[in-house]
Parts: C-alpha cells; structure tokens; sequence
C-alpha cells in the first residue's frame, strides 16, 4: 500500500517535470530556433534583391510598403545603391550593395550554426522526455509498447 502511494509520487514529480519543465524548454527551443531561421530567410531574400539591383542596374525605384495591419503606401527610392541592414540589437547600418553582401556572407554560416545549436538543443530535449517517459512506464509497470 505504502508502495503504491509511494510509487504515485514518483510518477507524479516526473509528469510535473515533464509539463512544467521539459514542455516549455521545448517550445521556447522552438520559438528560438524559428527566429532565427525567419533571420536567415530574410538575408537570403535580401541578398536575392540586391543581386537583382546590380544585374539589371536599378539606382531608383517604386514600391508599395506595408505601414503595418495591412495598409499600404506607395513609396520612392530615389537612390538604392545605399540600404539600410538590420545589424541586430535594433540597430541599423548603411551599407553599398557589395558591403551588404559582404556583411550576409558573415552572417550566414552564424546563422546556420545557430540553427544547427537550437536543433541539436530540441533533440536534446525531445530525448530527455523520452526517457522521463519511460521511467513512468516502468514505475507504472507497463509494457513496452
């Protein structure tokens, strides 16, 4: 009888630290990892644009821009071959077309290496549940599924 209630406490304390410890270091590991690849993404559509400016040599342009909750507004560029990167930190910088692509070519494999760290982060996790997991199958003597 003491067993019983004893082993309830166990299984118990391993299902707390599964939700209340593993789960959210998982999805948090998630939400990091997706950051960063929405980053990566937005390099790689940046270096994509601008390599588009220099092939068809485009210096101005017209755009509509998003103002936010969907509303739009036509803007000028009358110079591009000066943008503004986001460097991190809210900070931004004014790079020439070949600066920025020199800048993306640094940060690229920084990101891919983040990437790789939250992956093996998540696996890591993931693993770890697993195993908490089957010590309450084992306390609760059930069968190997």
């Amino acid at each position: 009888m003491e067993e019983d209630l004893s082993r309830k406490k166990k299984v118990q304390r391993y299902e707390e630290f599964v939700d209340k410890r593993l789960k959210p270091d998982l999805v948090k590991a998630i939400a990091q990892r997706d950051k960063v690849f929405h980053k990566q993404k937005m390099f790689l559509d940046l270096k994509k644009n601008i390599e588009n400016l220099e092939k068809n040599g485009i210096t101005s342009l017209r755009s509509m821009v998003n103002l936010g909750s969907e509303v739009y507004m036509q803007a000028e560029v009358p110079d591009t071959r000066h943008i503004f990167v986001d460097i991190g930190l809210g900070f931004h910088v004014e790079f020439t077309w070949s600066e920025a692509l020199q800048f993306i070519s640094v940060r690229e494999p920084q990101l891919a290496r983040q990437i790789e760290e939250y992956t093996q982060l998540i696996a890591n996790i993931k693993a770890q549940i697993k195993l908490v997991c089957e010590g309450i199958r084992e306390l609760l003597q059930i069968p190997a599924e």
